[in-house]
């Protein structure tokens, strides 16, 4: 799916953390947004996700306004820097909570949990708890849960900002996979330079401003 950018702008109070922005990402690209820490970045991100409404300008997913859909119809999976897992939640039961909001059976999730979990590497680790894990197998299993409604579009923000270098290598590893193998176009947030040499295009953004 397609992403397009058109002037997009953001205020808060009197300030402005993205001011008339404007890029496309094309289907089955990987973009990485850089900049320093706030420079608008993870604005940008949840504006693309419909997570803000914008105070000017428009996102469109496919040709369609982000903030006209429905979460299901912007297909849409989010990674977190800080993982956001629920600590009494097995990795599966994280897993699971987005397909909880769908009609699937129990079995159709069950399979899909165990899909999402072996797609990342995680099956032998269903489950185990985040408190049993590392940070690099914590982040996995947030990919998995982004993954398992199976999204076109993938929007990570700071994926490998928690993380030690080799899971930050792990996970860009799996990222360039999704990317690559199975065609999710991919909006990354970062100011790792590591991970910003694995998209294919590289957007920065200071003050709000594309540069």
């Amino acid at each position: 799916m397609k992403i397009e950018v058109r002037g997009l702008t953001k205020k808060f109070g009197s300030g402005t953390a993205v001011g008339n922005v404007s890029f496309v990402v094309n289907e089955g690209e990987l973009l990485g947004l850089l900049g320093p820490s706030g420079s608008g970045k993870t604005t940008v991100l949840r504006l693309i996700a419909g997570l803000e409404v914008p105070t000017s300008g428009d996102i469109f997913i496919d040709g369609k306004r982000v903030n006209d859909l429905t979460v299901q119809e912007r297909n849409i999976g989010f990674v977190f820097q800080s993982f956001n897992l629920i600590p009494v939640l097995t990795a599966a039961q994280n897993v699971e909570l987005p397909l909880l909001l769908t009609h699937l059976s129990g079995s159709e999730r069950k399979k899909r949990v165990a899909t999402a979990l072996r797609i990342v590497g995680l099956e032998d680790r269903m489950e185990h708890y985040p408190r049993q894990m590392s940070g690099g197998q914590e982040q996995r299993v947030a990919i998995a849960r982004a993954i398992v409604n199976d999204p076109k579009i993938i929007v990570a923000d700071e994926p490998t900002g928690d993380l030690d270098r080799k899971s930050a290598d792990d996970v860009l590893n799996l990222m360039d996979k999704l990317n690559k193998e199975q065609g999710k176009t991919i909006f990354m947030v970062t100011h790792d330079p590591a991970a910003a040499e694995r998209a294919k295009i590289q957007r920065k953004l200071d003050k709000g401003a594309l540069v």
